[in-house]
């Protein structure tokens, strides 16, 4: 296994700065995961971490050695990519093979650990299928053996359930993050789904334009994010947010109020995640305009004074019927608030619906 670190990392396409900054250390057997969205730098992380981008500038670190100009060969680095990249005119138990016959392995040992990495990913009965033959499930798992079957001290992950339908991207999501707690191997896995995220990595490095937002486990980016990019980015549905000027203990928007407690400035942004907000006999007045049907969950979309909310409720069917006038409260202590000018979370500011 490896502990990973960047120091000072930079990155630049020409003119082009992608990363300017990147400091990030990663612990021997963590998993983590790079968040963002697309074009914010977590791809070009992840193939300076694979020896594919060398980077313009600061320190790679594996282990405490520099690897900025070691090839991607020479880092002992598994990588599954987005697309699987097997080879289709060979069978599975050689692609699976194929990074070991790349390092000159002896044959004696490549059908030992070519069959142990099968088993390990469940794949053990398709070793003599083509990958046309495979759904996308399988060729998901080829694709994880061949990375894993030369022991890597780091597994690279980009973006390697997008392929998948929903049911299996849960299966996949469960079986990759017992596997990777099983063998223990440092894993770094990049996607712009929050969901996978959370679901799976120790910790989260949530990303934008090429800068880190915040690093923290799943609880601490949902709870107290940095920013208001992150409070945006994590949680399903996505936070309510709106920005408003405060003065004298009273936030206001246009025709709507609300007490604020704190040293919030004279302009904040305000953060109410839906499944915070609940229905109630007074309040902040809402009149129902759609409702979504999710299952064991409704979502509500409000017009309120504040602008539209969405509200979640737990429930099979819905309580509310579309055109209804009702209210909506929350705890003071589920609000969050963010500077309006540089969107940094404000801490210790509290809002709450005046009793009047």
């Amino acid at each position: 296994m490896a502990t990973i670190e960047f120091k000072r990392i930079s990155k630049k396409f020409g003119d082009e700065t992608v990363i300017p900054d990147m400091n990030l250390k990663i612990s021997d057997g963590e998993f983590v995961a790079l968040l963002g969205p697309s074009g914010c730098g977590k791809s070009t992380t992840l193939f300076m971490l694979a020896g594919i981008y060398l980077p313009s500038g600061g320190e790679l670190l594996f282990d405490d050695a520099r690897v900025n100009e070691v090839e991607a060969r020479d880092r002992n680095v598994g990588i599954v990519f987005q697309s699987y990249a097997l080879y289709p005119h060979m069978t599975v138990s050689k692609n699976i093979a194929f990074p070991l016959r790349f390092q000159k392995t002896p044959e004696s040992e490549i059908g030992r650990r070519v069959k142990e990495a099968a088993e390990l990913v469940q794949v053990s009965e398709l070793l003599d299928r083509r990958p046309e033959q495979l759904s996308g499930g399988q060729q998901q798992r080829v694709a994880l053996a061949r990375a894993l079957v030369k022991n890597p001290a780091l597994l690279l992950l980009d973006e390697p359930l997008s392929n998948l339908d929903a049911t299996l991207r849960l299966a996949m999501r469960t079986e990759i993050k017992s596997l990777q707690e099983r063998l223990r191997v440092t894993t770094v896995l990049v996607t712009h789904d929050q969901v996978e995220a959370t679901t799976m990595a120790d910790r989260i490095v949530c990303m934008c334009d090429g800068k880190i937002e915040q690093i923290g486990t799943p609880e601490d980016l949902y709870r107290r994010p940095a920013s208001k990019f992150v409070a945006g980015f994590v949680g399903s549905p996505p936070i309510n947010l709106f920005e408003g000027t405060v003065a004298n203990g009273i936030v206001e928007f246009g025709d709507a109020r609300l007490e604020i407690t704190g040293d919030a400035g004279s302009s904040v942004a305000v953060g109410l995640r839906p499944e915070h907000l609940y229905f109630a006999d007074s309040g902040i007045p809402a009149t129902i305009v759609q409702h979504e049907p999710m299952g064991r969950e409704i979502l509500y979309v409000c017009e309120t004074p504040l602008g539209l909310v969405r509200i979640l409720e737990t429930a099979a069917a819905a309580s509310q019927s579309i055109g209804t006038s009702t209210h909506f409260r929350f705890e003071t202590e589920n609000t969050l608030a963010f500077d309006a000018s540089s969107e940094k979370l404000i801490p210790r500011v509290r809002i709450r619906v005046p009793e009047k």
